[in-house]
């Protein structure tokens, strides 16, 4: 099968001692031992999560100690020839928020709708940028990790949410104009009709598009660990953001996957990345695969959530495990994305203008299961009604046939 340019492989990067409290006290050796992982098992680039109220722990106030280090590990990636992009807002991070002491308690207000939290952080947002910029091995800047977890408890309104990020993209592209920018959101952007964070946001701001592939928010139970809509998820979220940008070349970033417990035992890891990534490396908009996490999260931490402990590629100890190996071997593979053309199944549900009308493409939807159906015999697009008859749309997305759910 003919292929496009290389898929990039990467890790979200999780240190391997002390979970992200290690910025407190960073060890660039112990940096160094871990991105040697990454490094060995043949991954181009890591995901960093500086933590925003330790840089910015006052509104007028950002730490240049806290630049300097993420700027140090920014280096450290370098020596292992790994680039890197740099998420500026944690933000949410396994099942914690880090918010700065100004926007809680006294001072609550929400960052996504109060002037002067907004002001700070495009502040932050603009040091970090311009810092992270003067290094060669950076390749993109993302507002923050999955900024739409810090709701509710920052009120939005979706007009408000879809400010906020536009804002922090024109800061983030005016301070660092040569590095992509860029917006992350999790999945119920794609699947809550409630949601004040629209799927259109995914697709309209920033320079390309992420999605966030986890299966268990409900896919799992459909049909078990590696069930067709278990492991055809990453390729159904990459395939819903394709159809739903106004762009068709627009690239796709998969920008986390993980094999999360009890949903995928251990004995079925090697199997569920090789068939996810069977399903997913094939699609034309993919841009590349980024796994969370880098390393497994020491059990002497507490008050996790049982599945957060064991997301790793490698053990506390460097020991690469199952899912390493497995996407070592495909990587080894060099695979690309597909050229040849493929059908696509029509969805006329306008994720754009009809946002109050996502559960119909959730996972176990009629959508989502005709989808998986017609995905088990090769690789299945989706286009917007709307665009299902536009030739030049369909060439571009390598589409050839237009489906019905009927």
């Amino acid at each position: 099968m003919p292929l496009l340019d290389p898929l990039r492989h990467g890790a979200n990067y999780v240190p391997s001692a002390g979970w992200f409290h290690s910025w407190l006290d960073l060890s660039l050796d112990a940096v160094r031992r871990d991105f040697e992982d990454l490094a060995s098992i043949g991954l181009d680039h890591v995901r960093v999560f500086p933590i925003w109220p330790w840089i910015q722990p006052n509104p007028g106030l950002v730490r240049q100690r806290g630049v300097a280090d993420l700027l140090a590990v920014i280096d450290v990636a370098a020596e292992f020839g790994l680039s890197v992009a740099v998420d500026l807002l944690q933000g949410h991070l396994s099942s914690f928020d880090f918010l700065p002491s100004w926007v809680l308690t006294w001072h609550r207000r929400s960052l996504f709708t109060d002037r002067g939290a907004r002001d700070a952080i495009a502040a932050y947002a603009d040091r970090l940028a311009r810092a992270v910029a003067t290094r060669g091995n950076v390749f993109a800047v993302t507002l923050g990790n999955e900024v739409n977890n810090l709701y509710p408890s920052n009120a939005t309104t979706p007009e408000a949410s879809t400010a906020w990020a536009a804002e922090l993209i024109d800061v983030v592209r005016a301070a660092a104009p040569g590095l992509l920018a860029l917006h992350s959101l999790y999945d119920a952007t794609w699947y809550d009709p409630k949601h004040p964070f629209h799927p259109a946001d995914n697709v309209d701001l920033g320079d390309l598009t992420t999605v966030h592939s986890w299966v268990f928010n409900g896919v799992s139970a459909i049909d078990g660990p590696l069930g067709p809509a278990t492991v055809s998820h990453a390729d159904y979220l990459v395939e819903l953001a394709a159809a739903t940008s106004l762009d068709p070349a627009r690239p796709v970033w998969l920008q986390e996957i993980g094999v999360p417990r009890p949903d995928v035992p251990e004995a079925a890891t090697a199997e569920f990345v090789r068939r996810t990534l069977d399903a997913v490396t094939v699609n034309p908009a993919l841009w590349g695969v980024t796994w969370w996490c880098s390393h497994d999260l020491d059990r002497s931490l507490s008050d996790f959530p049982e599945r957060e402990y064991e997301l790793g590629l490698f053990t506390v100890d460097h020991r690469p495990k199952p899912a390493a190996k497995e996407l070592a071997a495909i990587i080894g593979e060099r695979r690309g994305r597909a050229e040849a053309s493929r059908p696509a199944l029509r969805c006329d549900v306008d994720l754009r203008t009809e946002p109050g009308r996502r559960a119909e493409v959730a996972p176990g939807s009629a959508f989502h299961a005709a989808w998986v159906r017609l995905r088990q015999a090769g690789p299945v697009a989706i286009v917007a009604g709307d665009r299902a008859d536009d030739p030049a749309h369909l060439a571009t997305r390598r589409i050839g046939t237009v489906l019905t759910p009927e």
